[in-house]
């Protein structure tokens, strides 16, 4: 285990073998499990004529009380703000979130998930396993996104999507009864 710079822990905390932890603050039950990366800097950079220029990360990682961080996941420190997983949220393994994300209370977010910075999940949110989402989206409250989905717009409270593109759950399972048909009638 490292702990950094700018850490601070509150009460009943469990903290796995080899984390590192950086600029964050934990609330009290946090749980991180082994491996996890808490507080590194951000894939931020900007584009000029010589190249790239590293934009400078200077926000925290809140992790709020009873939140849990999965072996080998990973979450960014800020950039401009903090990044912040909300009271009670739940990470599995080998999540990724971004710089600038904020999570609401009670999140779920399943293995191999990516969520790109600055994007925002409200209060209950359901993630599936290996769903991605684009940066600088809203995510509404109680929403549901399926396995293997592509986020790439807002998504109203309560919305649940499947595919990538991400589209309506009864969208997605009526496209794949049309292409059945279609090659059912093919052969």
């Amino acid at each position: 285990m490292r702990i950094g710079s700018g850490v601070t822990i509150d009460r009943d905390c469990r903290i796995g073998a080899h984390v590192s932890l950086s600029y964050a603050v934990l609330g009290a039950r946090v749980y991180v499990y082994p491996g996890a990366r808490i507080g590194q800097e951000g894939f931020g950079f900007a584009s000029t004529s010589g190249g790239f220029l590293s934009i400078p990360q200077l926000g925290r990682v809140i992790l709020e009380d009873d939140v849990e961080v999965g072996a080998n996941s990973t979450i960014d420190r800020g950039s401009s703000r903090d990044t912040v997983i909300g009271a009670g949220s739940r990470l599995d393994n080998l999540v990724q979130i971004g710089h600038n994300v904020s999570l609401g209370r009670c999140c779920v977010v399943v293995a191999q998930v990516g969520i790109s910075g600055s994007t925002v999940l409200e209060d209950f949110v359901r993630v599936g396993g290996q769903a991605a989402m684009a940066g600088h989206l809203r995510i509404g409250r109680g929403s549901e996104i399926g396995a293997q989905a592509g986020v790439i717009s807002d998504l109203a409270p309560g919305a649940r999507v499947l595919g990538s593109p991400a589209q309506s759950i009864k969208t997605f399972f009526r496209q794949i009864a049309t292409l059945k048909k279609m090659a059912a009638h093919r052969n």
